[in-house]
């Protein structure tokens, strides 16, 4: 009988093959590139507030450039605005159901097609598109404060979300001079060059270093509930940037306000009944959340103020009116203040946020706006007293601006980061709108043939500090502590 032994033999472990499977080999190799996810979503977000505020030095040359009326280059900035008012909610339902890496590619790449097609055309139509294309950039800062709830470390969440949320007032500081300067020594086809290099390498790195989402919502998206919004801003936004030309009482502003009313009426109640609504009404209704969203539109009104007013009443020729004569330059760079105090109460809105709670954060931003304006209302002041309150008021705005998201993260689930933080974003823009619309009916009301009399900015500058007492007041109703977050999920 034959037995058959199988035969073993005896390789050293250093002649052996190693066994690797395919998808361990490039993990391997792959160098980790999540410390970078920060540095990235910083750089979008400058960019996209770029884009908002990039076009404001410019409006009074675009009907010498364009040969376009003065009516139809105001859409050069309505148009961003509307399309970022619409767009931010949306994007940041998408973000949720389909992925957050995702829906920021699209958002970038969209910002990078409007700069190219504005720096090769001096054609109106054309450029008003383009604008509305770079609307869309709005979307890049919820969906970026989501991705960092995702992928940091719970200890690092809250101050990263609070220094991203800074980056809006940052980039409109910095935004601002940047266009004027190029306006001043090169053609203003370059600025959107410019801008192009900045998004098509922002989209690149994001691609590289932003993480797939992990933490999908799924579900069907709301057409319907997008449609209905979508037709409700228009007809809120539309009326309010267009208001001072059409006439207050004209037809088309009153039949578009009623519409609005209607329109969110029915997109209201078409929410409550969705079962994938595009945004949670219930949870938006919840003290904690609709708080922060009350914040989000007055600080935008007042924080829109402390640029818009400024800037004109430093350009305004001196004379019998207020004004100190600044060129668009000089202007500029005295809004550089902003940038300063943002970047630094970023961190310091965190520090008091940890150690006392985001109520008391709210509070002090809110005394800071008070501040702020108390000063820019005095009249006849010294410059250097102007920039003075520019720096007081940006604190202000830093301090609640930073706290905000931490709020909405704190309160809502984690399959919600990014629509939630999109209509606080959107409230931002709603506000910063409404101030636009109310300055220069303020200041039309106060203007004769020498210019705008010295109460016109007064007024202005008392109708912002209002809205920081209402911010202040209702400061009130939350939560004296931060509400504990589960734990994001790993990449």
């Amino acid at each position: 009988m034959t037995v058959s032994v199988p035969l073993r033999l005896s390789v050293p472990r250093r002649l052996r093959p190693s066994v690797r499977t395919r998808r361990d080999a490039p993990a391997a190799r792959r160098p980790d590139l999540r410390r970078f996810v920060f540095a990235v979503l910083a750089v979008g977000a400058v960019f996209q507030a770029i884009m908002q505020t990039v076009m404001v030095p410019l409006l009074p040359s675009m009907p010498g450039f364009t040969g376009a009326g003065p009516t139809a280059v105001s859409w050069l900035v309505t148009a961003t605005l509307l399309v970022g008012a619409v767009m931010t909610p949306i994007f940041g339902r998408l973000a949720d159901m389909i992925g957050k890496k995702r829906m920021l590619l699209v958002a970038f790449g969209l910002m990078t097609v409007g700069s190219l097609i504005c720096a090769s055309t001096s054609n109106i139509g054309l450029l008003i598109f383009a604008r509305g294309l770079q609307g869309a950039g709005a979307a890049v800062l919820p969906i970026g404060m989501a991705i960092l709830r995702e992928v940091l470390p719970r200890e690092r969440v809250d101050r990263s979300v609070a220094i991203l949320s800074s980056t809006l007032g940052i980039g409109t500081a910095v935004g601002i001079p940047f266009a004027a300067a190029i306006v001043q020594f090169a053609d203003w086809h370059l600025l959107f060059w410019v801008t192009a290099a900045i998004g098509a390498g922002v989209a690149v790195a994001a691609w590289f270093v932003i993480p797939e989402s992990d933490s999908r919502s799924g579900g069907r998206f709301d057409v319907v509930g997008a449609a209905g919004l979508s037709a409700a801003l228009i007809c809120l936004l539309v009326p309010i940037t267009q208001g001072s030309s059409w006439g207050w009482t004209s037809p088309a502003v009153l039949s578009m306000s009623v519409s609005a009313v209607i329109l969110f009426g029915i997109w209201g109640v078409q929410q409550l009944r969705n079962r994938n609504p595009l945004v949670d009404l219930r949870v938006a209704a919840r003290r904690s959340v609709l708080t922060p969203h009350l914040s989000a539109l007055l600080v935008g009104f007042a924080f829109y103020g402390n640029t818009l007013i400024t800037t004109q009443l430093l350009q305004a020729p001196r004379g019998e009116g207020a004004g100190y004569g600044l060129t668009i330059l000089q202007a500029a760079a005295c809004q550089l203040a902003a940038s300063v105090a943002m970047m630094i109460f970023a961190i310091v809105a965190s520090r008091i946020t940890e150690r006392f709670g985001p109520k008391v954060t709210i509070m002090v931003g809110a005394l800071f706006l008070l501040a702020g304006y108390g000063i820019h209302a005095v009249p006849d002041k010294p410059l250097w007293l102007v920039v003075g309150a520019i720096f007081v008021a940006a604190i202000g705005t830093s301090l609640v601006y930073c706290t905000l998201p931490v709020l909405i993260l704190g309160a809502v689930p984690l399959e919600q980061n990014a629509a939630a933080n999109g209509v606080n974003v959107l409230l931002r823009t709603v506000g910063s709108t409404v101030c636009s619309a109310v300055v220069a009916a303020v200041l039309a009301a106060h203007a004769f043939a020498g210019g705008v009399s010295t109460a016109g900015f007064v007024i202005a500058y008392l109708v912002c500090a209002g809205c920081a007492v209402v911010v202040f007041a209702s400061a009130f109703a939350l939560p004296s502590r931060h509400a504990r977050r589960p734990r994001p999920a790993t990449v």
